[in-house]
Order: structure tokens, then C-alpha cells, then sequence
């Protein structure tokens, strides 16, 4: 077992020195214009300000964050231009999981997921977005074991976070890797007090985002033009119309389950992932700023929802979820009108087996006071 703590920094560093930082280890310098600037620029400086109070680890941690969504702009904007074909690539009828943190999303995403007529984001490819490759050849990438290995050391080092949210390379997991290469991410605030950058983002019009979220999926299913896509993303919430405006047959399927829980939940998600990073990002600030994120980006979904067809869309109340998951995806396929193939059926059939025992299985535990919060204030940020 390696014992290798937490690497450091005494700063964060400017953007300009990140960005350098991001050129000199792709050998890469083609950004594909600026449109990225603005976002990162201004989350760069709230990074390095007294309110986010960054230690050392956090530093190192949160400026690598930075670096990473360069790095796959850069590399992206390079694949672009390798693989031209996939411009004209069709994403058609695109099944988007949203909802709160902590509602079921990630388990439905990944049982939605295993259709083998169904194709979602693995960890490795939203990181470095690529045309899949063959599953047999993944091994022998140094991309994916390089992942690999970071993803063991993460569970080493950090084992209440893997009891939260098991993540290794192959797992299908969120986009909001695709959507920071444009500097937009409600990642950033999950993971530090960034005042400024927040106030920006708030005011956003996201269709920039998706439109090189879109073209990144095109990218990566290069080789899988049959299958269906299947995502998911917290802030998916915050820019519905945005999603709908690039993607306008998408389907849309919301978790739902009662905010106190998923808001406790959610906060203690964001602690653990965040362990020794910052001096002020902590305990109420935690509970604070994610429940304010959180419930604006609530509110912003069901105010836009009503602009779409109500066919597009399905709610799942999370205790019928867990009471039965391969039912619940079998009702959405209905709904949508998907063909819920006995293939499908027996892999999401597996899966679901599969989730409820080992090292996937979730183990969490969590207390809204610990972040300053009671149910009543929940309730009350969540009323429609």
C-alpha cells in the first residue's frame, strides 16, 4: 500500500502560468480560440483570494483542476482535426440524468448505461476525450492506466470518499469534464468558496458549453455511431435550455427525493472530497454556498422546464427506485418508447446485482448540522 501523502504548492499560480504549465505537457498550443478565458480567469484569481483560503494540498489540488481542463482542450481541439469524420456524426434522442446530488442519479445513469445499445462517458475518455477505442485495447493505453493508478491511490488515500462515490477508470461517469473546456462548471463551486466565479456563472448562457459538449461526444463515439447516449450531470439543472437548445430531442429523466436528505448528503460528499484543501471552505461555508448552488439551480430547471414537451421528460421518486431499479428503468424505456430488449434487460439486471455488493457497493453517513443547516431551511430554499 503506498503511503504517499498529498502533494503541495505555495500558490495556485496565474492563469497565464497554468495555461503555460498545460502547453508544455501536451506539447499542444491550439485552444481553440478564448472563448475559456474569461470563466477560468476569474476562478483562478477567486482561487488564490483569502475567501478561499486554499492550504498547500489545496493549492496543488485546485490548480490542477484548472490545468486539467486545458489540458483537454487542447488535446480535444488536436483530435478535432485528426479525426474531422466526426462532425458529421448524428446524436439522436440523448438520454440526460439530472437531479439534486444524492438522489439516485449516478446508480440510474449507470444501470441506463449498460444497455449494450447504450453508451455513456467513461472516466478516462471525459478527462482526455478520444474516439473509444476497443474495450480489449484499453490496458495497453497509457492514458487509462495512468487514470487507472490515480484513481487506485485516490481510494487508498481517501477511503470514506470511496464509500460515498466509487469511480475507477472504466466507470461511466459525469460530464462536467466536457463542459469546463469552456470554463463553465458548477464543479469549481462544489469544491472551494469562489464567490466571484459563482456570481459569473450564475449569469451564463451555456450554449457555448454544449455545443462543445456535443461535439466531444461526437468525438468519442466516433466508432459507436449506433448507440445511444446516456449522461449525467448535476449541472445539467442550471442550463436546461441551454441542453435543449443544442440537443433538442434529448430525453430528460429526474430523480427526485426529499432535499433534507440529498442536501445533507450532498455537503458531506463535497467535505470529503475536499479533506485539507482550504482553512474556510469547511463545515457552514460548505453547507452555505452548495445548498445556495443547489437550490437556484433547482429552481432554474423547473421554471425552464415548462417551456418543453412533457414528453421528453420522466421523474423518479428515489424510494421506488431503490424498492426496484430494473423496474424503473424498464418504466423509462416505456415512457420514452426505447426498446427494452431482453439484452438490455439482463445486463441492467446484472449491473444492479453487481451494485449491491463488493467495493461498488455505497457506504455514507452523513448530519445536515454539521454544515449549519437545519430541515427547515431546506424545506424552505426548495419550496416551488
Amino acid at each position: 500500500m503506498s503511503t504517499e501523502g498529498p502533494r503541495r504548492r505555495a500558490d495556485v499560480g496565474s492563469y497565464e502560468d497554468i495555461a503555460e504549465a498545460a502547453v508544455r505537457t501536451t506539447g499542444l498550443s491550439d485552444f481553440g480560440g478564448t472563448a475559456h478565458e474569461e470563466g477560468l480567469r476569474l476562478l483562478v484569481e477567486d482561487l488564490a483570494s483569502a475567501e478561499a483560503g486554499l492550504t498547500p494540498v489545496g493549492n496543488y489540488f485546485h490548480r490542477a483542476q484548472v490545468k486539467s481542463a486545458l489540458v483537454g482542450r487542447l488535446m480535444t481541439e488536436a483530435r478535432f482535426t485528426e479525426f474531422p469524420q466526426h462532425a458529421d456524426v448524428a446524436i439522436e434522442r440523448p438520454i440526460f440524468v439530472v437531479g439534486l446530488p444524492r438522489t439516485g442519479t449516478t446508480a440510474l445513469h449507470r444501470l441506463l448505461a449498460a444497455d449494450p445499445a447504450h453508451q455513456g462517458l467513461e472516466a478516462w475518455l471525459t478527462e482526455f476525450p478520444q474516439p473509444r477505442p476497443p474495450r480489449d485495447t484499453w490496458e495497453a493505453d497509457p492514458v487509462f492506466n495512468a487514470m487507472q493508478g490515480a484513481f487506485q491511490q485516490h481510494h487508498v488515500t481517501n477511503p470514506e470518499f470511496m464509500g460515498i462515490h466509487y469511480m475507477d477508470a472504466t466507470s461511466v461517469e459525469e460530464c462536467w469534464r466536457l463542459l469546463r473546456q469552456t470554463g463553465k462548471s458548477i464543479s469549481y463551486e462544489s469544491l472551494a468558496n469562489v464567490p466571484r466565479y459563482s456570481a459569473w456563472l450564475a449569469e451564463q448562457d451555456w450554449t457555448d458549453a454544449y455545443a462543445r459538449h456535443k461535439q466531444n461526444l461526437q468525438l468519442i463515439g466516433l466508432n459507436d455511431t449506433d448507440k445511444r447516449w446516456v449522461l449525467k450531470n448535476p449541472s445539467h439543472l442550471v442550463a436546461l435550455d441551454a441542453l435543449m437548445t443544442v440537443y433538442p430531442d434529448a430525453l430528460v429523466v429526474m430523480t427526485q427525493r426529499d432535499p433534507v436528505t440529498s442536501i445533507a448528503s450532498a455537503c458531506s460528499l463535497t467535505a470529503e472530497a475536499t479533506v485539507d484543501t482550504s482553512t474556510t471552505f469547511v463545515g457552514e461555508t460548505i453547507g452555505r454556498t452548495q445548498m445556495e448552488m443547489l437550490s437556484r439551480s433547482w429552481h432554474t430547471f423547473w421554471t425552464s422546464r415548462q417551456k418543453y414537451d412533457a414528453a421528453q421528460f420522466f421523474d423518479v421518486d428515489y424510494r421506488e427506485f431503490v424498492q426496484d431499479p430494473v423496474g424503473t428503468v424498464g418504466a423509462i424505456y416505456g415512457a420514452f418508447g426505447i426498446d427494452w430488449s431482453d439484452a438490455a434487460r439482463e445486463e441492467v439486471t446484472r449491473i444492479d446485482a453487481e451494485s449491491r455488493s463488493g467495493k461498488a457497493r455505497p457506504s455514507h453517513r452523513y448530519d445536515l448540522a454539521d454544515y449549519g443547516l437545519d430541515e427547515e431551511q431546506v424545506r424552505e430554499a426548495f419550496a416551488h
